[in-house]
């Protein structure tokens, strides 16, 4: 995504601007099969205030794909001096959230080269339908990274990253693997966790159905998600 990410919560502008590019993203998903998303974190110290939330959250976006035959999510993250865990593809919302509530952040520099060369290592096994990402800030060679982002964009495995708080570095970096892999970012902080909630939930459904399911959700959850998805999908 081109736009300009601003400080501190997303505006109505970006909302619009994310999902607009999340509805344009083609989706390449077998059917019959569910579809596919890599939920990736940053788990360094810095994040601890908002994990509970994005703990919480992930479950909306299990209830959001059940009638499109459901969604098959893995938790990545990493932290401390190196760490980098994956866990097991799962549909069940118990488990994964019982996976999230065993973290537990801690200080170390980020590994978000790590989260993009496993995607890609993911998806060359079976097809990832998309990444989410969530994180703050950026300490890694930009260029390698956007390496990284371009080989998941010929993969077609878009990364949607949230940018919490308003570090400059992370902004650029995070929208440059947007770019590259045919993704979008936008950002979020503790104030915004609804919109944070319906943004995720929206590139669930959309990884797990396409446009039409986004619209189709975008009609029973009403309200803003309804006017800006009408605005994206006319």
């Amino acid at each position: 995504m081109g736009g300009k990410l601003t400080k501190g919560k997303a505006n109505q502008s970006e909302v619009e601007a994310f999902l607009q590019k999340v509805a344009a993203t083609p989706v390449a998903k077998t059917p019959g099969k569910r579809g596919r998303l890599l939920f990736a974190m940053d788990a360094t110290a810095s994040r601890r205030p908002t994990w509970d939330t994005a703990c919480q959250i992930q479950g909306e976006m299990f209830e959001a794909t059940k009638s499109l035959g459901g969604l098959e999510v893995q938790l990545a993250y990493y932290r401390g001096y190196g760490e980098f865990h994956s866990g097991t593809w799962t549909a069940d919302t118990g488990a994964l959230l019982s996976q999230m509530t065993g973290v537990s952040c801690l200080a170390g520099e980020t590994q978000i080269g790590k989260v993009l060369r496993h995607a890609v290592s993911e998806t060359r096994r079976q097809k990832v339908n998309a990444v989410v990402f969530i994180g703050d800030c950026c300490e890694e060679d930009v260029d390698r990274l956007g390496k990284l982002a371009g080989e998941l964009g010929l993969l077609g495995v878009p990364v949607f990253l949230f940018h919490e708080g308003s570090d400059p570095v992370a902004a650029f970096v995070f929208r440059q693997i947007a770019k590259l892999s045919g993704g979008a970012c936008c950002a979020f902080d503790r104030a915004s966790a609804q919109t944070l909630k319906d943004l995720l939930s929206a590139v669930a459904v959309y990884a797990a159905g396409g446009a039409p399911a986004l619209e189709n959700y975008a009609k029973t959850k009403g309200g803003d998600v309804l006017r800006i998805t009408k605005q994206v999908l006319r």
